[in-house]
């Protein structure tokens, strides 16, 4: 498998388990215990990643930015949302020119 098809595989795997309920699995408690459980064991995760890259030790980082995109593909699984729908947003992005934020503003009659 290419490193580029990881985070697709990994998420079919999850929505298998959302469609097809194994005994014992973990994803399965995340998505009985709903999108607060979910939220938060992402923000756990967006910790313990910040915490790891405070530290000298990158095999560290590199184990709790897996736990943060394993996660996070729980998250977007359970809002019906694709990678590929973020991987498009990003690539629209690439596109934008220059540093600043576009700011939308309400034209007042």
């Amino acid at each position: 498998m290419k490193n580029s098809e990881v985070l697709f595989e990994l998420y079919d795997i999850i929505l298998d388990r959302k469609s097809n309920v194994k005994e014992g699995s973990y994803t399965n408690y995340l998505f009985d215990k709903g999108l607060d459980k979910i939220l938060k064991k992402v923000g756990e995760e967006a910790t313990e990643t910040i915490i790891a890259a405070k530290n000298e030790d990158n095999k560290e980082v590199i184990y709790e930015l897996s736990d943060l995109l394993y996660h996070i593909s729980v998250l977007l699984a359970e809002k019906g949302i694709t990678w590929q729908e973020v991987f498009e947003e990003l690539q629209k992005r690439e596109l934008k020119q220059g540093n600043l934020k576009q700011f939308h503003t309400r034209t007042q009659i």
